[in-house]
């Protein structure tokens, strides 16, 4: 069974892909998660780390917060780089605006998973219903969440209960369906 191995550019996206990948891969597929110190960090090594991965039959699948980027020419730089690294395999996804867009997307899940009622009912407000526009996601959250939410323990606690079928982030979705892909091809 070929190996599954995130490159990610901080230490939530893991704690969330650690709590959502046993609902997307049986048990027995391995997986691997290489955490950056940051953007920059995940920008400057990754051709090298991909290029230099001994297992030679394992699927990448890098996982970077769009910021302030351009996220079709973000997306086509780490394309290249992967292409230059011999890893055309490599799915690429850009959380838009930043993880945290996700979490807005479902606050049935932020509800559940801090423990705060009357998250889910703030669903329809405007902002919520696109929550891959705003651009300050991680504020948003914490101001929403009276502090409560931290990027970490967050991750960790919402991650189970978000729904892997909801659209309102369109970002979460193409994540999600690549994901699914690439399982399926392993």
């Amino acid at each position: 069974m070929n190996e599954l191995v995130f490159l990610l550019e901080e230490a939530s996206a893991k704690a969330l892909l650690q709590e959502l990948m046993p609902r997307l891969v049986s048990p027995e597929m391995p997986i691997r998660y290489i955490v950056f110190e940051g953007k920059q960090d995940l920008d400057r090594q990754i051709e090298r780390r991909l290029q230099h991965y001994r297992a030679p039959d394992a699927r990448f699948v890098i996982l970077r917060d769009k910021d302030m980027s351009d996220c079709r020419n973000l997306k086509e730089e780490f394309l290249a780089k992967c292409e230059n690294a011999g890893r055309t395999n490599a799915l690429v996804r850009i959380a838009c605006h930043e993880l945290e867009s996700w979490y807005l997307a479902d606050l049935a899940a932020v509800e559940q998973g801090l423990g705060i009622q009357g998250l889910a009912r703030k669903q329809s407000q405007r902002k919520f219903r696109d929550p891959d526009a705003l651009a300050n996601a991680a504020q948003e959250l914490s101001k929403l969440t009276a502090g409560r939410y931290q990027k970490v323990s967050g991750s960790r606690a919402i991650g189970p209960h978000l729904d892997l079928t909801q659209t309102r982030s369109k970002s979460f979705s193409v994540f999600i369906n690549g994901l699914k892909r690439i399982i399926a091809s392993a």
